[in-house]
Parts: structure tokens; sequence; C-alpha cells
């Protein structure tokens, strides 16, 4: 069996009490916090029979690695997830919606892309093994609870796992400032792997000719690009309004 991890913050630990109750082992807390929202976590908390110990901040913080756990940590069992790409594909009853993230190694940026994600009704994250981010305690916290229900695949060979979605009639979309194509031009309906890469480097040279199409997001103002997680929101949610048009 895996080993627990740790979960911080509110949203990640929330989230879980309601998804996976039974998979929390125990929740620290900081007894010295009173506030509302406090009171409304920890009678959520003893309502499914979690077990409570009280921790000061110091040792919140040792525990997660972080000073930005609100008062709340959980040790959790890891949850079941689908053991591989193709067997979520395989139990796919819709068309696939992935997102593709080339060389995104803010833990920061991952856990909003994951959220962000989740929010569209994407069925997977994938991204590379090498110069990519692995899921970890900030990356929970940032995706306030996305880490836990969006499964997240680091494959060994990236370009080789585009060529295996489009075997798989999934066409691999990359995104592009110089693309002639804009985001709103092209038909997300359909079985899609949106691919994104860092903001500043973009997608590798050996991605970027993988993809079967590239497509731009139209920028009006005077910045050049936007975050990756913001640009994944705007794609994501582009082919989410395409599909329930």
């Amino acid at each position: 069996m895996s080993s627990p991890k740790v979960l911080f913050g509110f949203h990640a630990v929330g989230v879980r009490l309601k998804t996976a109750p039974q998979s929390v082992i125990e929740i620290y807390y900081e007894p010295t916090r009173r506030d509302a929202r406090m009171r409304a976590f920890l009678e959520r908390a003893r309502e499914v029979g979690a077990r409570l110990i009280e921790a000061d901040g110091l040792r919140l913080a040792k525990l997660c690695g972080s000073h930005g756990h609100q008062g709340v940590a959980a040790r959790v069992e890891p949850l079941a997830q689908a053991s591989s790409l193709d067997d979520l594909l395989d139990q796919l009853g819709e068309p696939p919606l992935l997102l593709v993230l080339d060389g995104i190694t803010d833990p920061h940026n991952l856990g909003a892309c994951l959220r962000v994600a989740d929010g569209a009704g994407a069925h997977a994250v994938i991204a590379p093994k090498d110069h990519a981010a692995g899921i970890n305690a900030t990356v929970a916290k940032v995706a306030s609870g996305a880490a836990e229900t969006m499964p997240y695949f680091m494959v060994t060979n990236l370009a080789r796992t585009l060529g295996e979605l489009k075997e798989r009639n999934i066409w691999c979309i990359g995104t592009s400032d110089d693309a002639p194509k804009t985001l709103y031009q092209i038909d997300l309906q359909g079985p899609v792997a949106l691919v994104l890469g860092a903001e500043g480097t973009g997608m590798r040279q050996l991605t970027r000719k993988t993809c079967d199409e590239l497509i731009s997001i139209p920028m009006r103002g005077a910045v050049e690009s936007l975050n990756v997680s913001v640009a994944s929101g705007v794609c994501l949610y582009e082919a989410l309004r395409q599909r329930t048009a």
C-alpha cells in the first residue's frame, strides 16, 4: 500500500473530507484559530468521525513544508486512480478532453492547472517525467482539492505519448503565439488534447512538431503572453463551451 500523504489548507483537506472521508487518517489543526471558517471545518470533520489533533503553527509548518497551511493539515491515504492513461481512455464514454503540459516546473502553476482542468471537466492532465513538477503538498494546496480528483500522468516520452494519442484519433492542438489560427477558429467538440508550454519558452520543438495543429490565444493588450494556468483555463473553457452549446 502507498505511504500516507499530507494535505494542507481548508480547500484541499475539505475536499478530501467531502469526497473520501474514510481515507483521512488524522487532521491537525491550530487551536488558537477560532474564527467561523475553522469552526465550520472542525464541525464537518467531527461529523465524519475524523481524528482531530491540536498542533501549533510551527508543528504544522514542519508537517506541511510550508507556512501556507491556514492552520489545517491532514495525513491521508492516497486515493485509487486509473493505473495508466490507456486504462483511463479505454473507460471513457465521451470524447476525451486532455490537458498536456510541457515543461511546467512551478508547483503553483501545476496546482492552478489541475484546478482549472477539474473545473472545466477535463479527463486528465499529462506531463513529461523530466523537467516537470510532480504532485506535492504545495501543488495539492494550490489545486484546492483537484490534485485528488484530476488524474495526472507523468510520461517518459511526451512526443511518443502524443503520437499514441493521435493513433486513438485524439487531435493534438498546441498553443503558440505565432500560430495562424486562433482558439476560436477551431472545433474542440471531438477528442482533443490541448498542449501548452511554459510561459516565455513555450513548447519544446519536438512537442511542437508532433502536434496536429497550432493555435494562438488572441492578445489585445500590452502583454505578450498569459500565465500557463490562465491560458489553460481559456482553452479548456472554450472546449467546454463548444461541447455544451
